[in-house]
């Protein structure tokens, strides 16, 4: 990462969102607002991402969304994220209020219908890897595929502020293959968390080795011939499913997000952020924002107690 570079902090809102709420919902801490609302996952997520704003220093901030449960992979396989269960009712209505949470905020937010957040991470990344250093903040191991010189992903691993953050160099020791060919190993073992099955019979360590091998899963299908005979057979068997896995598995970078940086720059917070928050109960997004002293200390949150000016 250069000083010198602009660096965009790209956030998975979905995951951020989906992981705050849960860490909460199991001990029923819904922290409902005056309207009996729910905010826990709303309040986790822009926590979450002030903090890591604060923990990687970057100089402009994106956030992406998904906007729905159906994208252009469902019309493509219709097993795509089937086995994932309905949300909970508590979560339903913070879907909206959290993407309003981050637009009062002043970031910039990003949702396509028909496209995933990891679609639109992913086509960011292309449009400005070349111009800026990217950090992407997620808990999906899918966007490790792309990695490069100038961008790193930051998984969410422990509370707010713990990282496992992989760069190009990292991954390729750690898993034996580019960033590229992530995409062919998991075409091979698929992926079920997602649904899709990959070819049935071959695991991690085989996978591995044909890519190593052979480098993508078009050229192991042209080198049917030198397999052993059991990995030949589950390969053809399995031919069409291996091909769609690895179009399932493939973050589509083209979506057109427009190409304006000075939109993604960190905004200053200010009286009409803290009106937002506070309209929606969500007051520990208030605290932490005025202990930093990214807000203007008013008169009404001292005198409701949102701040201790003793401390």
């Amino acid at each position: 990462m250069s000083a010198e570079r602009p660096h965009i902090l790209l956030i998975d809102g979905m995951a951020l969102l989906f992981r705050s709420f849960f860490a909460t919902a199991v001990r029923k801490q819904f922290q409902y607002n005056e309207d009996g609302i729910p905010t826990n996952g709303v309040q986790g997520f822009l926590r979450h991402t002030l903090t890591a704003a604060n923990l990687f220093q970057p100089t402009h901030i994106a956030v992406c969304w998904d906007m729905g449960a159906v994208t252009f992979r469902n019309d493509m396989y219709d097993g795509y994220k089937a086995n994932r269960p309905a949300p909970a009712p508590e979560l339903v209505p913070q879907f909206d209020m959290a993407r309003q949470a981050s637009e009062a905020m002043g970031w910039k937010n990003y949702g396509v219908e028909g496209m995933e957040a990891d679609d639109l991470i992913g086509s960011l990344v292309k449009t400005w890897k070349a111009d800026a250093d990217v950090t992407v903040v997620s808990g999906d191991k899918d966007l490790l595929q792309l990695l490069a010189p100038s961008v790193r992903i930051a998984l969410t691993k422990k509370g707010h502020s713990i990282y496992d953050v992989y760069t190009e160099a990292r991954f390729i020791d750690d898993y034996g293959m580019t960033p590229v060919q992530f995409i062919d190993y998991k075409a091979f073992i698929g992926d079920t968390s997602d649904g899709y099955p990959g070819v049935k019979g071959i695991g991690p360590k085989t996978a591995l080795k044909l890519i190593q091998t052979y480098g993508t899963a078009e050229e192991v299908v042209n080198s049917l011939d030198k397999l052993t005979s059991s990995e030949k057979n589950k390969i053809q068997d399995n031919l069409a499913m291996l091909h769609l896995s690895k179009e399932l598995a493939t973050i589509h970078c083209e979506v057109d997000l427009g190409k304006s940086l000075e939109s993604l720059e960190i905004p200053d917070y200010n009286e009409q952020t803290e009106a937002h928050l506070r309209k929606y109960g969500l007051n520990s997004v208030l605290k932490q924002l005025e202990a930093a002293n990214l807000l203007p200390i008013t008169r009404r949150s001292l005198d409701e107690g949102i701040i201790d000016p003793f401390k």
